[in-house]
């Protein structure tokens, strides 16, 4: 347990904590043989899968909380079986393309359930779940047209959306209601008006994008408004350094993401924070010369090997990666990807935010992703594979919390986005150094924009270019 004072607030106590069951799980690592290494890296594909399968039939009681959530579970359990490369039978699929159309209202858009009130974000995850289901009968049940009047019907004359009507305003709404008429090629002038001036009121003095005007910058939030000002082609309005610059800062020493500033890590940020940099790198050609900040003047690891190009793709490999040692104090400083692992002397190795900019040039970047990812992304997925992952099937926020099917998604998201960030474009298979653990590890690549595997959301594209 880790000793407390009288002086630290709740959030230093509870962070400590969480440091000492993160220490003490690398440790573990640390300390066994290849063999066990390998095993304890390994992604629990079945266990996961019986955990899915067995949500999306049948739920606990307990669930009845929910009641008001349920096209969610079945995005989060849908996607999260796409991500693992496997599918639902016909039967099931039938009952869940069934169950998705009685929640859709009689006047356009989806309700938490059969005949509860349409809402923005239910109408995103049922259109996400119909999607990563993926045949014409699933497709086909979206009805567009009343989407679209409903999604008119959401916007406010400043130019956001609300989630409901007369329901609340925030960068989330504005989200779900871009990202769906996008993706179901619905996406107008008339939705889009005002709708970037809204976003650029939300972004803070942190970088980061809030909720609402005023309010704090979080992680969700920003993913949220980073993704819709890309679909609305504005993203060059934001003020992408210092997006950047707080992002990259929310990288804790435990390998993950933390979803604001002075708070704890969280699994599911290995998405809603990871996913910012897999928009930058991929959506590159959009956002053009907003990128530039990626210069040299901006590196903060100059004695990193990629800053001296001492390093290559080889120096990663299952676990055991090739690190190389300099002396900090009484400390030893891992240099790891740009990024540095403060080694304590006991075995246990933490991960210290910073990013290298040092040999990064976008605009002389024609694969996209033919580079490091700007964040670390194997410490990433060490957090997520030994700390987030629950050995009888699902995934969780950290130690100590029980697995959920909202983790188990945006988990496998973000390992998914860790896994393919240094591949040359969307189309190239990651080569086995990114990929921590077994190379079975690998899962299916994502469009990182709406979420959805990359596979199912082209056959939607091409579905409704023609429909």
């Amino acid at each position: 347990m880790a000793s407390t004072s009288s002086n630290e607030t709740v959030t230093q106590r509870e962070q400590s904590i969480v440091l000492e069951d993160v220490k003490l799980m690398y440790t573990i690592f640390a300390d066994v043989p290849p063999k066990t290494k390998h095993l304890m890296l390994e992604l629990h594909r079945s266990n996961h899968m019986e955990y899915l399968l067995r949500g999306l039939q049948q739920l606990a009681p307990s669930f009845c909380a929910l009641d008001a959530n349920r096209p969610w579970i079945c995005y989060w359990i849908l996607h999260s079986i796409a991500l693992l490369g496997e599918s639902i039978d016909a039967g099931l699929e039938d009952r869940t393309i069934d169950f998705l159309s009685r929640c859709q209202d009689p006047d356009g858009g989806y309700g938490g359930g059969p005949g509860q009130m349409p809402h923005l974000a239910t109408t995103y995850a049922a259109v996400n779940s119909l999607i990563t289901l993926g045949d014409e009968k699933s497709l086909s049940s979206i009805d567009r047209d009343k989407i679209y009047r409903f999604l008119l019907s959401m916007k406010d004359p400043n130019g956001a959306f609300r989630m409901h009507d007369a329901g609340e305003m925030d960068v989330r709404a504005c989200y779900t209601a871009i990202s769906v008429a996008s993706v179901l090629n619905i996406l107008d002038d008339e939705l889009v008006r005002d709708v970037g001036n809204y976003i650029l009121s939300c972004q803070t003095y942190e970088g980061g994008i809030s909720g609402e005007p005023g309010s704090e910058a979080h992680g969700g939030y920003t993913f949220c408004g980073l993704a819709t000002m890309i679909l609305i082609n504005e993203v060059d309005r934001l003020d992408l350094a210092t997006l950047l610059d707080w992002v990259v800062f929310r990288q804790g020493m435990e390998g993950g993401f933390q979803g604001r500033t002075n708070k704890l890590v969280d699994g599911c940020y290995s998405f809603w924070q990871g996913g910012i940099f897999a928009l930058l790198q991929r959506f590159h050609t959009i956002i053009g010369e907003s990128m530039t900040l990626l210069d040299a003047g901006q590196a903060n690891c100059a004695d990193s090997p990629q800053a001296t190009g001492e390093s290559d793709e080889s120096d990663i490999s299952d676990g055991e990666e090739s690190l190389d040692r300099t002396s900090s104090g009484d400390e030893a400083c891992v240099i790891q990807q740009g990024a540095r692992i403060i080694s304590k002397g006991d075995g246990a190795c933490f991960f210290q935010p910073g990013v290298n900019f040092g040999n990064v040039d976008c605009k002389s970047i024609d694969g996209l992703a033919e580079r490091e990812p700007l964040f670390n992304s194997i410490a990433l997925q060490r957090y997520l594979l030994l700390c987030s992952q629950d050995p009888g099937g699902g995934l969780k926020d950290k130690p100590r919390k029980g697995r959920d099917y909202y983790h188990t998604c945006y988990c496998l998201s973000g390992l998914s986005v860790c896994q393919h960030c240094w591949s040359k474009d969307e189309d190239s298979s990651p080569l086995p150094g990114a990929v921590l653990g077994p190379y079975f590890n690998l899962l299916e690549p994502i469009n990182p924009i709406h979420n959805v595997v990359l596979e199912r959301y082209r056959e939607a594209q091409e579905f409704f270019a023609r429909s």
